[in-house]
């Protein structure tokens, strides 16, 4: 069951990358430093997580 999350994560993680990336360019009350430093972080694996559950309300 581990191995199967683990597969379903590698598949999801570039999805939700560029799901990030498409909605941070949308963003206009983020500024262009924020947008870079979401843009960056969404690549670390739980950084999309994050992402997602604060709704990117961090700043």
């Amino acid at each position: 069951m581990k191995k199967l999350a683990e597969i379903l994560v590698c598949f999801l993680h570039p999805i939700a990358v560029i799901l990030i990336w498409l909605n941070l360019i949308v963003r206009p009350e983020l500024s262009g430093s924020q947008k870079i430093v979401w843009g960056i972080l969404s690549l670390i694996p739980v950084v999309p997580f994050v992402y997602v559950l604060t709704g990117g309300e961090l700043w």
